[in-house]
């Protein structure tokens, strides 16, 4: 059965619609984990103009809080999203009138400089497969269900997924995931690396959450951060070009205070004390501009 269809969301919004506050839940942990929860009650988190706007707003604040330090996506109710609400499909379809909101660009989660996991559990597919390929790593369930749904709909591949699904599980499993568009379950989403480890769903949320709560008490955010844009600029480098940016950044590295406690905090057997990110740290480039 297709994921995004019949059970996966209901054929009508139900009433009162949820609070825009209340779209994305957001809770940050003592240790600088930012949790944030997709939830919209009834619709079994499908996908949203107003919930990607309180999304992407978390998003800027959260790079802009020094306090946080590493962020962890979920999804409320036992499912992650099974795409773009039924609702909106149907009148983009079908409406000769209807005008999508300008939106942001679906890569922006790459651009936070700071680590994000997400944990998969349900319902993965259309615009929710996009959001979970945005994380920088995935942990997921045997009963979840992922797929791009794309060309099952008429659409070609969007958001530049078919730039970074190759780069993640190969040209061959990416064309097969893309062209197909089937369903792919928990088990062989690790196996493809979509994912990097498989949980029960009682365990999913704090094993995530025990990844990111490592990061946040014993990595420094400034060298999280650098890495994330070595990784980013990186895919489109040569080997040379890599290996002399990251010789620039290792300069860069051993004058900051982060590679004093780091070595200081081994020596004395104790964890780090890293300064957070300040607020006007840059966010990753994407583009021809990446260092």
């Amino acid at each position: 059965m297709d994921v995004t269809q019949t059970a996966e969301q209901p054929e009508k919004p139900e009433q009162p619609e949820t609070p825009e506050e209340e779209l994305v839940l957001r809770e940050l942990t003592d240790d600088g984990v930012l949790v944030l929860t997709l939830n919209r009650p009834g619709r079994h988190n499908s996908w949203a103009y107003d919930m990607e706007g309180r999304y992407y707003t978390l998003l800027d604040e959260a790079t802009a809080d020094p306090e946080v330090r590493a962020i962890v996506l979920t999804g409320a109710g036992g499912t992650f999203c099974p795409g773009m609400d039924l609702a909106i499909l149907r009148r983009s379809s079908s409406d000769p009138t209807f005008k999508r909101p300008q939106r942001r660009p679906q890569t922006t989660a790459r651009t936070v400089p700071k680590p994000i996991i997400a944990a998969i559990d349900g319902a993965c597919a259309g615009i929710g497969f996009v959001q979970a390929l945005m994380a920088d790593l995935r942990f997921t369930t045997a009963r979840s269900k992922w797929t791009p749904s794309f060309s099952r709909r008429g659409l070609s591949s969007e958001d530049a997924v078919s730039w970074l699904l190759p780069r993640l599980v190969g040209a061959g499993s990416a064309a097969d995931l893309l062209m197909s568009s089937r369903v792919v379950r928990g088990d062989e989403a690790v196996r493809l690396g979509l994912a990097q480890r498989l949980l029960e769903p009682d365990e999913l949320l704090p094993a995530a959450l025990e990844w990111a709560t490592d990061v946040a008490r014993n990595v420094s955010p400034w060298a999280a951060a650098q890495i994330k844009q070595q990784l980013a600029a990186d895919q489109t480098a040569t080997l040379e070009q890599a290996r002399l940016r990251s010789n620039e950044i290792l300069v860069e590295a051993r004058k900051r205070a982060d590679y004093a406690e780091g070595v200081r905090s081994f020596q004395e057997r104790r964890a780090p004390q890293f300064e957070g990110l300040p607020k006007d740290h840059p966010r990753i480039d994407l583009g021809e501009n990446a260092p």
